[in-house]
Parts: structure tokens; C-alpha cells; sequence
């Protein structure tokens, strides 16, 4: 199935409008048409299918969760060799599903969505956990919560955990008494958080090597995932006067100056959308 710039949005939109029928992985995998237009989505979800499949063919009917999830991490980190892309980390395809899938090399975040994916068909409740700085996968098991850290294929202990948050607590001033506890670290993240975090990864990625067409292409997805994320519809606007396109900066601009009430940057807005207009800046 082939889509244009336009018609790859309108579906895209169409996967994201509901937040209790949200494909996650069609969502993530819709990501990558911005690099490759002719992608066949169905064509790669069926892969993907085929890959839990012939796990699923492998599991005793009496299996119990702990001997799946063992099964499962043998199979996906071992056997199909998926692991993280340590030589080129910040490299965009990173984010392609059909890539990763290709290459078996990922950032966490892409291989969590497949490793999410295949341990959900073979019948184990896998989510999301957007931990900072590295995101995380957990399972629900009858002994209890087991993190996966889908970048190494390790289980991580909660003293694992606990020091991987001293940098950021440290960071953040989340010490002492206003130290946070682990769990609230381990939340699951919904499907809508997570294509945020990957389209955030590539917004960063395009924005450092000032690739204004790409990130104009991240963003305007970004603007549909997250219609209230007025710092989106800005960031749209100015990497849009980045490329001469000024109607579209003016619209963007203007549309965030209107509803961005409070924001401590409005004022600073509104001078860099009335240099676009040419004219002195107003606020009512």
C-alpha cells in the first residue's frame, strides 16, 4: 500500500484517535513512511506475526508464564539476535521499525515496541516503562513484577534500578526529602507516551543537525499525537520559518500565541511572529 505525504498523516491520525483500540505497533511502525513512503505496513506487521508465530508453535500448551518469558527472551535476544545499536546510537533509522526488524539493532525504545509486541501473542502482559534516560519493559508474572531492559536483554534487580536513577535524581534535586520512590519510576506507559517518546527521540535527533524538513515532518505528527502540546505547534512553527515556509510559521505561531495564555515565552513569540508579519508585536 502506497501513501502520500498527506494520506501517510490522514492514517496516521486515523491509528492515534483512540486511546482504547491504539495499535502500538502499526502506530510505530507508521513512523518510519516519513523515511520511507512506499513502506508496506501490512507486509511488515505480517513479519512480525510470523516471528511470534513460530515462537507460539514452540510452547507446551501447559507452559507457565515464567517458562515463556524465558522461552521469549531466548528467542528474541538470543536465537532472532535482537540486541541495541551500541555503534550508531543517535542514527534516525534506529526509529524505522522495518529497520530495526531488518538488522536486529535498535535503540530501547524500538525494540521494546517488537519485544512488547511478540510477548503479547504468546500470552504475556507486557507494557512500556518510559524510565528516564532509558526506556524499559515489565512484565506482570504470579512472582511478581520482572523489568526487562530491552537494550541488553538483562532482567534488572530493583538495586539495578535504584542506581540507575541516581544520575537523574541527583539531577533534578530528588533527594532527601524530596527523594521519589521507585515505583512511581516504573509506571506503564500508555501506547500514545510512546510513540511521543520515539517522535521526541527523532525531534531531538533532526533539531541537533538542524535537518529542518525531517523535523517538520516529526513535528506534524507530534501535533496530531498530542493536539494540547501547545510547545509542539511552536516548535512546528519555527523550524517552519527554518525553511522559508512563513504562512505556515505565521499559522503556527499565531495559533500558539492565542493559546498559550501563560507560557513565560508568549511575549517572545509574538515578537518573532510579528518579524515574520513585518509589523511591530501585539498582545491583547
Amino acid at each position: 500500500m502506497q501513501f502520500g505525504p498527506s494520506t501517510s498523516l490522514d492514517y496516521f491520525a486515523s491509528l492515534v484517535a483512540d486511546d482504547a483500540a491504539f495499535p502500538l505497533t502499526e502506530a510505530a511502525l507508521a513512523l518510519a513512511q516519513d523515511e520511507f513512503p512506499d513502506l508496506d505496513i501490512q507486509g511488515v506487521l505480517a513479519e512480525i506475526d510470523a516471528l511470534a508465530e513460530r515462537l507460539k508453535r514452540r510452547l507446551p500448551a501447559d507452559c507457565t508464564p515464567v517458562h515463556r518469558l524465558r522461552m521469549l527472551n531466548r528467542y528474541f535476544f538470543r536465537e532472532l539476535g535482537f540486541a541495541g545499536n551500541v555503534n550508531d546510537y543517535y542514527d534516525p533509522y534506529n526509529s524505522c521499525l522495518n529497520i530495526v526488524l531488518q538488522s536486529r539493532r535498535g535503540i530501547p525504545i524500538s525494540l521494546a515496541v517488537l519485544y512488547i509486541e511478540l510477548a503479547q501473542q504468546v500470552g504475556l502482559p507486557a507494557r512500556g516503562v518510559s524510565f528516564p534516560g532509558h526506556f524499559l519493559v515489565k512484565l506482570r508474572m504470579p512472582e511478581g513484577e520482572v523489568i526487562i531492559d530491552p537494550f541488553s536483554g538483562l532482567s534488572l534487580s530493583r538495586e539495578e534500578l535504584e542506581e540507575r536513577l541516581v544520575p537523574y535524581k541527583r539531577q533534578q534535586g530528588l533527594t532527601g526529602d524530596y527523594d521519589i520512590p521507585l515505583g512511581l519510576f516504573l509506571q506503564s506507559a500508555s501506547p500514545r507516551d510512546v510513540i511521543a517518546r520515539m517522535l521526541r527521540n527523532l525531534k531531538e535527533i533532526h533539531r541537533t543537525h538542524e535537518d529542518w524538513p525531517r523535523l517538520v515532518a516529526v513535528l506534524e505528527r507530534l501535533v496530531i499525537l498530542l493536539p494540547q502540546a501547545l510547545d509542539e505547534l511552536r516548535d512546528r512553527g519555527l523550524a517552519y520559518a527554518e525553511m522559508g515556509r512563513r504562512d505556515e510559521a505565521i499559522a503556527d505561531l499565531a495559533d500558539y500565541v492565542q493559546r498559550a495564555r501563560q507560557a513565560s515565552d508568549r511575549l517572545a513569540m509574538a515578537e518573532r511572529l510579528e518579524s515574520l508579519r513585518g509589523s511591530t508585536p501585539r498582545l491583547h
